[in-house]
């Protein structure tokens, strides 16, 4: 017998038969994208009219694309509103609150996690406790406070007292527990660094998911935040844009082209901050899910 006759005779290939796509999977996707047309419209729609005056907008069917109206809802916004300033406000105080959140936290829940001390348990429910109570509650007694201390109408009295947040502490507490080892600390020690230097040396760059899942909240908090500074504001330069743009609209004859395009322009930090710190959100609220 020959070698060739020995070999094995060649088998044809049939091409794989594709599965058919479950229903399950065809009404999730059709869900998921249903629900993302929900949820991008409103955005859609603010920025397509900021470019429609405001007869075009109110028109049956309205408008569906960009218009030629956006220069003159922009001159017809820094008309009614020191348009300028109040963002320039809007992104100070969104700055100074993020910015102190994030010392401040770090620095409580690198205490809560890290540290042993009289009442830590205690002072750490007080924490979680105060996250319940609802805002309006403490709007009376922050008002008598910035009063007293002449605060009223100034930048100081919207980002002092959302200078710590129970939920950034808790964030922080959180994340410190599980993503800082205690022997990495010890070992510092040893080499003689100081609680301080240990804090911002060590612990700090490692707390980057964390603080930039906490700063876009923070920052989106501030941003939009709205009965704080009615509360606390007088001036109209002092405005921050939620309150700015809320006083653009009256019962007649209110500019919605001009207000849609300062609702537009509003919401351009937001869309920038969080293009930056998608990922870092992401890895910052799953950290520590998974534990190997």
């Amino acid at each position: 017998m020959s070698r060739a006759d020995s070999l094995p005779a060649p088998r044809l290939l049939t091409p794989r038969r594709r599965r058919p796509v479950p229903a399950s999977t065809v009404i999730a996707w059709l869900l998921v994208i249903g629900g993302a047309i929900v949820l991008v419209a409103p955005l859609y729609f603010t920025f397509v009219f900021a470019t429609h005056g405001r007869t075009e907008i109110f028109n049956t069917p309205p408008p569906l694309w960009v218009g030629d109206a956006a220069a003159s809802n922009l001159r017809l916004l820094e008309e009614r509103l020191p348009f300028w300033r109040n963002l320039g406000m809007s992104l100070y105080v969104a700055t100074m609150t993020t910015v102190l959140n994030l010392l401040l936290c770090s620095l409580a829940g690198y205490a809560f996690a890290i540290y042993r001390f009289r009442f830590q348990r205690a002072l750490f429910a007080v924490v979680l406790g105060s996250m319940m109570l609802p805002g309006f509650l403490h709007m009376i007694p922050s008002f008598m406070v910035m009063d007293a201390l002449g605060w009223i109408d100034t930048p100081r009295a919207l980002y002092v007292p959302a200078a710590a947040s129970a939920l950034g502490i808790f964030l922080m507490r959180q994340y410190i527990g599980s993503a800082i080892p205690h022997d990495l600390l010890d070992a510092a020690r040893i080499d003689g660094c100081g609680e301080l230097r240990i804090f911002w040396s060590i612990v700090l760059p490692l707390l980057r998911p964390a603080l930039g899942t906490l700063g876009l909240i923070t920052f989106i908090a501030s941003w939009n935040n709205f009965v704080a500074p009615l509360v606390v504001m007088r001036s109209a330069e002092n405005y921050t844009l939620p309150l700015a743009l809320r006083s653009m609209q009256a019962p007649n004859n209110t500019e919605w082209g001009a207000l849609m395009m300062g609702s537009a322009i509003a919401m351009l930090p937001l869309l920038v901050a969080y293009f930056f710190s998608a990922r870092r959100l992401v890895a910052g609220l799953t950290s520590g899910a998974v534990r190997g």
